[in-house]
């Protein structure tokens, strides 16, 4: 089964006048819908726009797989242990919360930011938090790169603690052709191009929750770019 979301209906959050426009795939924070809390281990997938020199204030976390994809601009990320991090267009970061930790992100440069950040429930909880950062992981190509896994695997260059999961990025050069890697639960985000997946069309800032192992190929138009977690 096949669930589209559009962009335009996600729910509209954050702080605009302090230059901070968030958009909502699940409930979050003031906005709460019962029938949809999550999907699978996936409890959040936000999409931030930062004016230059907004941001968020040092708060805390814990018990959470937090992953942030940089689609413009440049990031800033502190935490509490004086830890100091910018991320540009196409970088990925894990922050393991673990058993807590406190950060504060925001918009290091003088253009607009605009990122994706995405939260996973883990398997195991509690303990020293841990903190991955890696540099334009993704070439364009054909096929899916393996970004996050939680599994062992060379491949993957950040290390997630939930069992099944995994985020894979999609950049092809052309128009292409995509096989789906198997997995009970499946969740694509559409970030550039569009995106044809059993007759529906996807558009940047859509995104589709299959439900059931994928049968379905995924068409992409030219510069493309997509995010899909397989999920448990």
């Amino acid at each position: 089964m096949i669930d589209v979301r559009r962009g335009a209906d996600r729910y509209s959050g954050g702080e605009p006048d302090a230059g901070i426009d968030t958009r909502h795939a699940f409930s979050f924070a003031g906005f709460y819908d019962p029938g949809n809390v999550r999907f699978g281990p996936l409890v959040a997938c936000n999409e931030e726009r930062l004016a230059p020199g907004a941001g968020f204030a040092e708060h805390a976390h814990r018990d959470t797989e937090i992953v942030t994809w940089v689609i413009e601009g440049e990031l800033e990320h502190r935490d509490a242990g004086g830890r100091v991090a910018r991320l540009l267009a196409g970088d990925a970061q894990l922050l393991g919360a673990r058993g807590g930790v406190r950060h504060e992100e925001r918009n290091a440069g003088s253009g607009p930011l605009r990122f994706l950040q995405m939260w996973l429930e883990p398997d195991v909880f509690g303990g020293p938090p841990e903190y991955a950062a890696v540099t334009s992981p993704v070439g364009r190509g054909a096929g899916l790169t393996l970004l996050a896994s939680g599994e062992p695997s060379a491949a993957a260059p950040l290390r997630l603690r939930r069992r099944g999961a995994a985020l894979w990025a999609g950049r092809p050069l052309a128009p292409d052709q995509v096989a789906l890697p198997p997995a009970p639960l499946a969740y694509l985000h559409v970030i550039r191009g569009t995106v044809r997946l059993g007759g529906e069309l996807l558009h940047p800032g859509d995104a589709a929750r299959l439900s059931g192992p994928p049968t379905l190929p995924l068409h992409t138009s030219p510069a493309t770019d997509f995010l899909l977690w397989s999920l448990p």
